[in-house]
């Protein structure tokens, strides 16, 4: 797909400064650009490379004045970051802007969607799905029974979402993941072997949510799991039966939550956080990578280590914790100075 400077001029609202019919079908960092690629300059320390880019087109603020002669043609808007940004935007939704039904694909009878969806070939839709409009279902994924997926939600390849689960609108599904497995439950019998406690509810993910691929949310034992609008969960995270996280919640990859935890709005969460069950997570909190929670957390902590403790509390142990052989070395000749002169 290809773009003129001018097109590109008007959907930034920008002015041209070079030939407005030069065509772009590419994007590429400014240090990289090539004959037909589209660049923007907005960090200063890569002012340099717009002397010798060979891309097309650059992007720049409105304030740049070129130095030395340039072969690349400059659209200048206000902010050059948010306007790449913007056409980043602009160029995904032509790029997913699919319709129609491919085949072959299976809709059950009593499944309802709206208009202006897409459903790619090999995918499933079971009984009495509700589908909204304006849905985006790409090849090989599985709806099961009785699932509502709300308008303007987009499901990639492969995403398995089990039965009677409800997606909320405007919500991104990355491929692989998993919503509605069954959650972790066993109980050990008189013999000592493990029963699978049946998991009976379900997961209700609300507007504007964002999953990333491979990442699985287990159905409740008894009621939902529920995440909550504007979460935004990383690659390969795994939440467990009866979670609940908060709106606006952020969780990097890796991170495990266990069993009826709750987390509040507003926390960020780094990759490789580890979560025990049946605790409360306040508002606002801070967890730092790789940290262990078992424990209730309160509203605006700030928290490292496994286990997890104060951030400010961690840095300074931490000075002690690489010091120790030193430290015990130090001790240890104190002990025989005294053991000496005694």
């Amino acid at each position: 797909m290809k773009f003129t400077a001018q097109q590109i001029a008007g959907i930034l609202e920008g002015e041209i400064e070079g030939n407005p019919d030069v065509e772009v079908s590419k994007l590429a960092k400014i240090e990289e650009g090539i004959p037909g690629s589209l660049t923007f300059l907005a960090n200063p320390k890569y002012k340099s490379y717009i002397y010798t880019t060979k891309a097309s087109i650059t992007i720049v603020d409105k304030a740049f004045v070129a130095e030395q002669a340039i072969t690349t043609t400059l659209i200048k808007v206000e902010d050059a970051y948010k306007a790449f940004s913007q056409l980043l935007s602009y160029y995904n939704q032509i790029k997913l802007n699919k319709f129609g039904i491919e085949q072959p694909s299976f809709i059950a009878e009593t499944a309802l969607y709206g208009k202006d969806i897409y459903l790619g070939a090999f995918s499933y839709v079971g009984d009495k799905v509700n589908i909204g409009d304006n849905v985006k279902i790409f090849p090989n994924v599985y709806i099961g029974d009785n699932v509502t997926i709300g308008s303007n939600t987009i499901i990639f390849a492969g995403t398995k979402i089990y039965s009677d689960c409800v997606i909320g609108a405007s919500c991104v599904i990355n491929s692989g993941a998993i919503i509605g497995a069954d959650g972790f439950g066993f109980a050990p019998d008189q013999n000592g072997e493990y029963q699978k406690v049946p998991q009976t509810g379900n997961v209700i993910i609300e507007d504007n949510v964002d999953i990333g691929a491979c990442t699985t949310i287990d159905r409740a034992t008894l009621g939902s799991t529920i995440i909550r609008r504007g979460v935004k969960l990383d690659n390969q995270i795994q939440i467990a039966h009866n979670v609940e996280i908060g709106k606006n919640t952020v969780i990097a990859a890796q991170t495990g939550v266990a069993g009826s935890t709750k987390i509040g709005e507003n926390c960020q969460i780094g990759g490789q956080v580890g979560f025990a069950g049946h605790i409360t997570v306040g508002n606002n909190v801070k967890i730092q990578a790789q940290s262990g929670i078992g424990r209730n957390v309160k509203d605006n902590e700030v928290l490292q280590g496994s286990p997890a403790f104060g951030y400010g509390d961690y840095n300074k142990s931490y000075v002690h914790f690489k010091n120790l052989p030193r430290i015990m070395k130090d001790i240890n000749q104190l002990q025989s100075k005294q053991n000496g002169d005694s």
